[in-house]
């Protein structure tokens, strides 16, 4: 089995979010970057699994980048991945990122394409079904476990109320999310395996740009907390109706 694994770059949660030239651009400066988690948690580390199960599994990495995307791509290497391809375009539209998949994808003839259910980035959420359109494959989205049987993968995802379980022939396009895996750290064979394993750059293909970012806008800053003693009960009924507006 092959299997493709989109890993992406995106920035520590507790990095400082800044934009600059006119609010336009993210301001890298400072920024930890470390592997999506959804991407790294729980897809790749599924793929992982799946190969501990059949060795002759092989599971290629994909991710769109410059230079400075390697180091990351080399620490996905480390959890498992065999080899590794960087497309070098840096875009912020998910169809002209998902085209890059999908052409690496249809060269590879891959049985399953996993990723992760958003980026913590832009939660943009749509990478997964537009590749798979792109493939024209079955897709299914926001898996919380999958099983493999034989040539049919089992996808179980969550629904309202409840969970649906899906059967798919493969080839098929995943997303995955909290569920399918547990995260897994990198041990030391892993990380120095990962310095001599094929990482791949490719060049984009042509592909339309549909959309653009016009402007970011940072949250409005938290107000400060009013603490209310417990004996002053209608001062606290007085700040809920007054400023809180929820009586």
């Amino acid at each position: 089995m092959k299997i493709l694994v989109c890993v992406s770059k995106t920035p520590d949660t507790t990095s400082k979010i800044a934009f600059k030239d006119g609010n336009t651009k993210f301001d890298e400066a400072g920024v930890q970057w470390i592997i999506n988690p959804y991407d790294e948690w729980y897809a790749l580390v599924r793929a992982v699994e799946l190969k501990e199960k059949d060795a002759a599994t092989v599971i290629h990495l994909v991710t769109a980048g410059s230079a400075d995307t390697e180091p990351i791509i080399r620490k996905a290497l480390a959890l498992g991945g065999d080899e590794a391809f960087r497309i070098n375009v840096e875009s912020g539209d998910s169809f002209y990122i998902a085209s890059q998949i999908a052409e690496i994808a249809k060269q590879g003839g891959y049985d399953l394409v996993l990723t992760g259910k958003e980026t913590i980035d832009f939660n943009g959420a749509s990478i997964g079904g537009m590749v798979a359109e792109l493939l024209d494959t079955p897709y299914i989205a926001l898996a919380t476990k999958f099983d493999l049987n034989g040539t049919t993968a089992v996808v179980t995802r969550e629904i309202e109320g409840g969970e649906e379980v899906a059967e798919v022939a493969l080839p098929v396009v995943v997303s995955c999310q909290k569920g399918v895996a547990e995260q897994r750290i990198p041990n030391m064979r892993g990380i120095m395996a990962a310095r001599t394993k094929p990482l791949k750059v490719v060049e984009p293909v042509a592909a339309d740009n549909l959309t653009q970012v016009v402007s970011f806008e940072l949250p409005p800053a938290k107000a400060g907390v009013k603490l209310v003693p417990a004996d002053n009960v209608a001062e606290l009924v007085r700040l809920l109706h007054e400023e809180a507006k929820v009586l």
